[in-house]
């Protein structure tokens, strides 16, 4: 940082604080500072006059920028709030829990159960239930949030425009065993389907496909070999048994490759889809996940549309990497969304099954470098649909995708109509915990080395400061960093440096409050706070230590994205 847009000093130290894990900060703590008579709490400022004029106050005269402080509320999530109070600041989990939201836990207190539980993310699969039932869910979600003291985020996942069966007749499941012979058909049948017949969404399936081809069945849960062709209908033998869902994707494979032409044709987003995003935006969900993503272009529609729809809206696109048209365009497709899901199951269909881990971590390790939250999905714990325990090989799974760094991991089926939704979150938060403190435990502090994300000469600033607190809270030991952020973007860049410690992020938004529930780390609250740093943190150490949440003598670093500052204290 250029000297003429930094000002570093460390303020006298205030009466010795109550004994703690962490001495009082001492000269020798910091370098480069100078001694300032001052009656406040030792602390490091670094400011950049470079924010200073948009921001309508006068400077007192310590130069700092003075308001009327506002009525101290402040609004959390009550689980958080009994882990901080149990466990404190430097135990509590750091990656994120999304929870597709079915049959099994639609209901009032299967969703209070899934929130206790450590559920950040409510996801609606667009490919099941109508619009209705999706409403009830969301408003059931919010009663939550409102009545129960929970910030719970709503994503809702379009369907897409790819190649899937139909609604099996209303049937919950079917069984396909090996030798069957299978009717997969074009044509629309009444309730229920003949014996041993599915329904194909995409008109074009009987031409497109040929005697000998294989057929996946959500991408390869089942497998049959095309055996004859007649009119609209295709007559398949089983080859691999298994269990066919309603609205399964089918990729059909041959010579060894996936057949791919006739998908790349289709429009990414479908009329349905169009109805679906109205639908999404007018309950004000905060984020809708694309899915079979080919390009950025439309990303970039979605967006403007949503837009246009909804001004001022904080609806978050995320783009679910689920396809070889992905993976082609990957670097400009995160760059365009706010966010993406690595997508496993459909995404091995249509690349070979070895190739999946090595993709999963590129696609994480890119988000991370283009500072935007990346989900891990699909089949993490796919045996627990059935089955109380995972499978030794799910537990491993799960933790490379933490120890990868992921912001979050989502259960699909496990959640929306598993035998045992709450138990599968419990394994996600449990196995969660353990890497993430045997990371700090062998000080597993990362040389990744993160490029630049900003344009602007004070994005620059901003990002430097978040990696300066990042790399002072590992060798400090802090217990947490606490950042004042608006818009929630130094909230996303302290996100993304990983941090040892939580972060605490204080937004006066609602919305932007539910969106950081995304990101790795962030704990976030709403809270009405001036441009008075000195005030903020006064009002919030006295509001988080009547919860409990924090202590006295609890060692912090303080950030404001409206400031640009730094700040090391004792909690007084």
């Amino acid at each position: 940082m250029a000297a003429a847009h930094s000002l570093l000093h460390l303020a006298a130290p205030k009466p010795p604080a109550p004994a703690s894990a962490h001495p009082p900060l001492g000269g020798a703590a910091l370098s480069l500072l100078r001694l300032l008579p001052a009656r406040r709490p030792h602390r490091l400022v670094a400011s950049c006059s470079s924010a200073l004029p948009d921001l309508a106050a006068f400077p007192n005269p310590n130069g700092l920028l003075v308001a009327e402080p506002a009525e101290p509320v402040i609004s959390h999530n009550v689980a958080t709030e009994t882990e901080l109070r149990e466990n404190g600041p430097r135990s509590t989990r750091r990656t994120k829990l999304v929870c597709t939201v079915g049959p099994a836990t639609c209901g009032p207190a299967e969703l209070e159960a899934l929130a206790v539980g450590g559920m950040n993310v409510a996801r609606l699969n667009m490919c099941h239930g109508d619009r209705d039932w999706h409403r009830k869910v969301i408003d059931a979600v919010r009663r939550l949030n409102e009545d129960k003291g929970y910030a719970i985020a709503v994503m809702m996942d379009t369907e897409g425009s790819e190649i899937h069966m139909g609604d099996l007749g209303g049937a919950p499941a079917a069984k396909a065993e090996d030798g069957e012979i299978w009717t997969f058909s074009v044509r629309s049948f009444e309730a229920p389907l003949p014996e041993l017949t599915v329904h194909v969404n995409y008109e074009g399936f009987a031409e497109d496909v040929r005697v000998g081809d294989d057929l996946l069945v959500d991408g390869g849960m089942a497998r049959f070999e095309v055996v004859e062709k007649l009119g609209p209908d295709v007559k398949c033998r089983c080859t691999d048994p298994g269990l066919l869902l309603p609205r399964a994707n089918l990729t059909f494979w041959r010579d060894g490759s996936v057949v791919r032409e006739k998908n790349a044709m289709l429009p990414t987003i479908t009329s349905k889809d169009w109805l679906d995003i109205d639908f999404g935006i007018a309950e004000g969900v905060d984020f809708i996940a694309v899915s079979f993503v080919k390009s950025a272009e439309v990303i970039n529609h979605l967006k403007s549309y949503i837009a246009a729809r909804s001004r001022g809206s904080d609806i978050a696109v995320i783009a679910k990497i689920e396809s070889i048209d992905s993976l082609t365009n990957l670097e400009e497709i995160i760059r365009a969304s706010d966010g993406a899901m690595v997508a496993r199951g459909d995404l091995g269909a249509q690349i070979p099954l070895e190739q999946v881990p090595s993709i999963q971590q590129k696609i994480v390790k890119l988000c991370r470098q283009l500072n935007k939250p990346v989900i891990v999905a699909s089949q993490l714990l796919e045996s627990m649909i059935e089955y109380p325990i995972p499978t030794r090989a799910e537990v491993a799974d799960v933790s490379e995708a933490v120890h990868q760094r992921a912001d979050a991991l989502m259960l699909s089926g496990e959640s929306a109509m598993g035998r045992y939704p709450d138990k599968a979150l419990s394994v996600l938060s449990s196995v969660s915990l353990r890497i993430e403190r045997w990371w700090r435990e062998e000080k597993h502090h990362e040389a990744l080395e993160l490029d630049d994300v900003s344009s602007s000469f004070s994005g620059k600033i901003s990002e430097e400061i978040c990696i300066s607190a990042a790399k002072m809270a590992n060798k400090l030991e802090v217990d947490a960093v606490f950042v004042y952020t608006k818009g929630g973007h130094m909230a996303s860049l302290l996100s993304r440096c990983r941090p040892d410690c939580p972060i605490f992020a204080f937004t006066n938004s609602t919305s932007v409050r539910r969106r950081l529930n995304l990101q790795w780390g962030l704990i976030p609250f709403r809270l009405t706070f001036s441009d008075d740093m000195e005030s903020n943190l006064n009002r919030t150490f006295s509001l988080l230590k009547a919860r409990g949440m924090i202590k006295s003598g609890d060692l912090v670093i303080a950030l404001s994205d409206m400031l640009q500052s730094i700040q090391v204290m004792n909690v007084p």
